[in-house]
């Protein structure tokens, strides 16, 4: 007992040591508070110390310090921020208890700041449950990079959803922020009602006078045996997306007078009760382990612990919206709750409020499309001759690029195939986009106005690339090396063709008149797709400033940034794919077709129900893409003598003398051409798709016996799979 002081001085003083030596920083929070206070992102800060943005988040986390030299660069990083920003006192008087600590943080050694964000109005824990905790590992980026999804709602302070997962017999809900609430239902159907009850999860409207977003629960594997569900689905419940209605999960929901929506209980099931008045009582389920978190858009999210789950969801939820399904449903929702249908009308002499029609919305119910808009299989094509196959003349038929060319002896003689990308490009071309908002009218020889959305029937044959106008001046260009931008296969017209308002306009924008035959137009029109747009495109651009590519760097830092991002922090990488996703569903479920439940061509199937199917406005998105490209091209071609190679739908592919786009962008002391191509992150500009060697693409071509083979379609990495198959 004598020696046992002996080693305790020994350790005080080696950590008094470490204190004189600069070896203990300050505490987690306060090392947030000091980058934000000077509003450097994480991955800033990563870039000046050379480490990912993943050891930044470890720091300040707690699960890991720096070492060596990074140890002394972070000290005297946060030593000169604190003298930049000092914390403030707290408030004299204050009854309010301090934050809990993050588990295994350090003792405070510096003062805490308050939050950036007001802290939403604390509650009593229900009794004989333990309180709210913050889980252990990454700090959610809700948290960290923007306001939690909730705002300071009373009603939502724990955010839009939470992650259900069963930990040594406890049921556990991961929150975004980090937080962790204990959840004491036994099953399904309680766990419906805590939720609702206690759990204080949802995100507010979008819009004024729309609706509140339901509350998600995620379920992991854990939760889905703890509540009698099964881990995953059979090929036959795989194929009809749902279990069977005589499951026992889905019968203990209709004995507590819970509903399940027309789709049953699959990977995205909706469990309500009709609404009483203004309350809602609805939740949203999300199953990744039945694929509801598709790869091809979430990556590895399926696969993610469930408080990093939670923290990548909660970033698409409070930049986007929390997700009602896939990402083209989400996209589709998005859409709906920006613009809602109805809104209460001004009070009547009694005071009473009614539903009406909303300004510049879809309406509430469905629009009948023309019949030259109609996919294959419509009832407004019954009449139609079994087996007849439309032109044409009778097909609106407006898709994105896929085009290319053999090279000419000139490009062979080059080094590099090029391919640049456009960036969120069917966002880009919806936005400014005046749509159509109801009934089509049908004209016969109209005088074409480009300011009036519809369906034009008009014979672009005429139209001769090889003399266009650009701007106010005709120029000369090589038509043969140039894609029609009235096809997407890149083919000259043969005669009259239906085509949406922007193709028209750009053919006339070209110096051609335009005569059309007879048209569709729709008169009630507005931008319905601004707001979408804008909501999105921030997602996008905030989420790559997240991974290091902010919106105003310089060309070659712009092609340095971009190279391997989605390495500095995978699960915003995520984010950044799910939102992409969100663009080209939500404007691909516009014409949506059947699925499967027992459709026959000619009979109407669920998806023509919606107001939001309008094969309309995504044709006209898609046009108005398409000719923003080929205006790109033109004016590129026009100054440079430079033409593609190969287009397909928003990659182009150049020959050059050198791998970088910069090696045939037209830049000039760091300005683009106007009205080109122009590097940066910005939807409608470019990036960086992929280089590969001129021999590479002959020898693919030679290989397949393809002289026109696209050889956008594997330019990013050079692998050749599939020709057919288009892998």
């Amino acid at each position: 007992m004598t020696d046992q002081p002996q080693p305790l001085f020994s350790a005080v003083d080696a950590l008094l040591a470490a204190v004189d030596g600069g070896g203990v920083l300050p505490a987690l929070d306060e090392r947030v508070r000091l980058r934000e206070a000077a509003g450097l992102t994480q991955a800033a800060v990563a870039q000046a110390l050379g480490v990912r943005v993943a050891s930044i988040e470890a720091w300040e986390a707690g699960r890991a310090e720096p070492k060596a030299e990074r140890l002394e660069a972070y000290r005297r990083l946060l030593e000169g921020l604190s003298r930049r920003f000092p914390a403030s006192a707290a408030p004299s008087g204050s009854t309010e208890a301090p934050p809990r600590p993050d588990p295994g943080a350090a003792p405070p050694s510096a003062p805490v700041a308050p939050a950036a964000a007001p802290a939403a109005p604390s509650r009593p824990a229900a009794p004989g449950r333990q309180p709210a905790r913050r889980a252990e590992g990454k700090q959610s980026a809700a948290c960290l990079h923007t306001a939690p999804a909730g705002g300071t709602d009373p009603r939502f302070e724990n955010g839009p959803l939470a992650v259900v997962d069963v930990e040594d017999g406890q049921v556990l809900a991961y929150c975004t922020g980090g937080l962790v609430l204990d959840v004491p239902a036994k099953s399904l159907a309680a766990l419906v009602d805590w939720t609702l009850a206690e759990a204080r999860l949802g995100q507010p409207r979008l819009s004024g006078p729309g609706k509140d977003a339901d509350p998600l629960l995620v379920l992991t594997q854990a939760a889905l045996e703890r509540y009698g569900l099964p881990v995953t689905l059979t090929d036959e419940e795989r194929l009809a997306g749902r279990i069977p209605e005589g499951h026992n999960a889905v019968k203990q929901l209709a004995r507590a007078q819970w509903k399940l929506t027309k789709r049953g209980f699959g990977p995205w099931a909706r469990i309500y009760r009709p609404a009483t008045g203004s309350e809602r009582a609805c939740v949203q389920l999300c199953i990744p382990s039945w694929n509801a978190l598709d790869a091809r858009h979430w990556g590895h999210a399926g696969q993610l612990p469930p408080a990093e789950l939670a923290r990548v969801l909660g970033v698409y939820a409070s930049r986007v919206m929390t997700p009602r399904g896939s990402t083209a449903v989400t996209g589709l929702e998005l859409m709906t709750a920006l613009h809602p249908p109805t809104r209460a009308s001004r009070p009547d002499a009694d005071g009473k409020r009614y539903s009406e029609h909303n300004p510049g919305s879809l309406g509430q119910d469905p629009v009948g499309c023309a019949p030259c808009e109609a996919p294959d299989g419509h009832p407004v094509l019954k009449d139609l001759p079994r087996f007849h196959v439309r032109g044409p003349g009778e097909k609106l038929f407006e898709e994105a690029y896929d085009w290319a060319r053999p090279m000419t002896d000139g490009e062979c003689m080059l080094r590099y195939l090029v391919g640049i990308d456009v960036n969120m490009a069917f966002a880009a071309g919806a936005n400014g986009l005046t749509v159509g908002l109801g009934e089509a009218t049908h004209v016969k020889a109209p005088a074409f106005d480009p300011k009036l959305p519809g369906s034009w029937l008009v014979d672009l044959s005429h139209i001769d690339l090889s003399r266009v106008k650009v701007g106010k001046e005709w120029v000369e260009l090589d038509g043969s090396l140039l894609p029609s931008p009235f096809t997407p296969k890149g083919e000259r017209p043969e005669g009259p063709a239906w085509y949406a308002t922007p193709t028209v306009a750009y053919a006339a924008e070209l110096g051609y008149e335009v005569h059309p035959i007879e048209a569709y137009v729709r008169h009630e029109s507005g931008r319905y797709l601004d707001g979408w747009y804008q909501r999105l495109r921030d997602a996008y651009l905030a989420t790559m400033a997240d991974l290091g590519v902010g919106a105003d760097l310089a060309p070659a830092a712009f092609l340095t940034a971009m190279d391997g991002y989605q390495d500095r922090d995978p699960e915003f990488a995520i984010v950044v794919s799910a939102v992409k996703a969100t663009v080209k569903g939500g404007l691909g479920k516009l014409r949506e077709r059947p699925r499967g439940e027992g459709w026959k061509p000619g009979q109407p199937w669920r998806a023509l129900a919606r107001p939001t199917w309008r094969p309309d406005i995504r044709a006209a998105v898609i046009s108005r893409t398409r000719t923003n490209l080929h205006r790109k091209i033109v004016k590129h071609a026009a100054f440079t003598g430079q033409y593609p190679v190969a287009i397909l739908s928003d990659c182009v592919v150049y020959a050059a003398n050198g791998p970088s786009p910069l090696d045939f962008l037209p830049y000039r002391e760091g300005k683009p051409l106007p009205g080109g191509f122009k590097l940066g992150i910005n939807p409608g500009l470019v990036k960086h798709e992929g280089t590969q060697t001129v021999l590479w693409g002959e020898e693919v071509r030679e290989r397949f016996n393809a002289p026109e083979l696209n050889l956008a379609r594997y330019i990013k990495d050079g692998t050749v799979t599939n020709v057919d198959s288009g892998e």
